[in-house]
C-alpha cells in the first residue's frame, strides 16, 4: 500500500480505502464490519469513510462499535463523516436536513461523535451544497468544528469548482480553516468533474481527492450485463434509482470491451476499474466497498494492477470508455 497527502495538507491518507455507504447495517453487522477492518487494516488501508445519512446513523454505529472492538491506537486510522441530509427525510425538523447552517452542524458532529464512540473526526465533508444557506456561514461553522476540536480537516462532497473556490476564498479572507478535500464520484464512466472541472483547483487551492464508486456502482465489475442479480446494490431496498443506470446497453457493452483488457493483463474487471481510478495522481485516496472479505480482498488486489497501466494500456482503456462518460 501506497499513502499520498490530502491536497496540500499533511495527511497521508492509503491510496485505497474503505467506505460503508449501502453495506454497514444493511448488510454488514458489527462483526462482520470489524473483521473486514482487520483484513484492510493489516493490507494497510488507514482510511474509512462514512456519512451521517448512511443507514440513518447506524452506519456510523457499527463502524464505530467495530473499531473499538479493535482497540487500535487512535493515531493508526482516519475516520470521516458527512452532513447535509440529517438522520431522517420524514418528520424531522426544518433545520436538521438538506442543510449546511450552523445550528444542524454544529449539533450533528457531537451526533456522530456519539454514534462513532470518538473524541474526533478526522475529515469532515459537506455533503452537498446548500444554496439556501449563505456559503460563509458553512464556511465559519465548519472552521469552528476544528477550533473546538471535534474534526481535525474539512471538506466538500459533490460541490462545483465555484463553490468550493468561493468557500476557499472566504476561509482565506477570514484567516478561517480552509476545505481542504473533495469527496467526488470517479469512474471510468464518471470522469469530466475530476479531470475538467476541478483542474485549476489542484494547483490553485491545493485541492485533495477522496473519490467514491470507482465500480459505478457496480457496472465496473460486469455483473449487470444479463439484468440485476438478486444479492446486488440495485436489489437492495431504496437502491432502485440506480438500476436505469447499470443496465445501460451501450455501457455494458463497453465493459465486455474492457474486461477483454483486464483478462490480457491477469486481473479482473473490477480491480482494473479500481486502479485506473488510483492511477490519476490527483485521487489521494479510491474509496471502496463490501459486503464481505472476498469482494474486500479482491479490491485489494487492485494494487498489483497499478504498475500495468502502461501509457499503451490507458489508451485503450480510454479508446473503450470516454466517449460513454458523462
Amino acid at each position: 500500500m501506497q499513502y499520498r497527502r490530502l491536497g496540500h495538507s499533511g495527511l497521508q491518507v492509503s491510496e485505497l480505502s474503505l467506505g460503508s455507504w449501502v453495506t454497514y447495517h444493511n448488510q454488514v453487522d458489527v462483526a462482520a464490519a470489524r473483521e473486514m477492518l482487520a483484513v484492510a487494516m493489516d493490507a494497510g488501508v488507514n482510511f474509512f469513510d462514512n456519512a451521517e445519512a448512511y443507514a440513518v446513523g447506524q452506519s456510523e454505529v457499527v463502524m464505530g462499535e467495530a473499531i473499538k472492538a479493535l482497540k487500535w491506537p487512535r493515531l493508526n486510522y482516519i475516520v470521516s463523516t458527512k452532513f447535509f441530509w440529517g438522520l431522517s427525510r420524514e418528520g424531522q425538523s426544518v433545520n436538521r436536513k438538506d442543510t449546511l447552517n450552523r445550528k444542524y452542524l454544529t449539533q450533528a458532529i457531537d451526533g456522530s461523535l456519539k454514534r462513532m464512540g470518538l473524541d474526533f473526526i478526522d475529515l469532515v465533508y459537506c455533503h452537498r451544497s446548500d444554496p439556501h444557506t449563505p456559503i460563509e456561514e458553512t464556511v465559519w461553522a465548519m472552521s469552528d468544528m476544528i477550533n473546538r476540536g471535534k474534526a481535525l480537516y474539512w471538506g466538500t462532497s459533490e460541490w462545483s469548482a465555484d463553490e468550493i473556490r468561493a468557500a476557499w476564498d472566504i476561509a482565506d479572507r477570514h484567516h478561517l480553516h480552509k476545505p481542504v478535500m473533495e469527496q467526488p464520484q470517479y469512474n471510468l464512466f464518471h470522469r469530466k468533474r475530476v479531470e475538467q472541472e476541478y483542474a485549476r483547483l489542484y494547483e490553485d487551492i491545493g485541492l485533495g481527492l477522496t473519490t467514491w464508486s470507482p465500480l459505478a456502482s457496480g457496472l465496473l465489475t460486469g455483473k449487470y450485463r444479463n439484468g440485476v442479480p438478486e444479492d446486488s446494490r440495485a436489489a437492495v431496498p431504496g437502491m432502485g434509482f440506480l438500476v436505469k443506470g447499470l443496465t445501460d446497453v451501450a455501457r455494458n457493452s463497453a465493459v465486455a470491451q474492457l474486461e477483454v483488457i483486464a483478462i490480457e493483463l491477469g486481473c479482473s474487471l473490477s480491480q482494473l476499474a479500481i486502479a485506473w481510478a488510483a492511477h490519476n495522481p490527483r485521487v489521494s485516496s479510491v474509496i471502496t466497498g463490501a459486503s464481505k472479505i472476498s469482494q474486500l480482498q479482491e479490491n485489494l488486489g487492485a494494487l498489483a494492477v497499478l504498475p500495468k497501466l502502461t501509457p499503451e494500456v490507458m489508451t485503450r482503456i480510454d479508446q473503450v470508455s470516454s466517449a460513454l462518460a458523462s
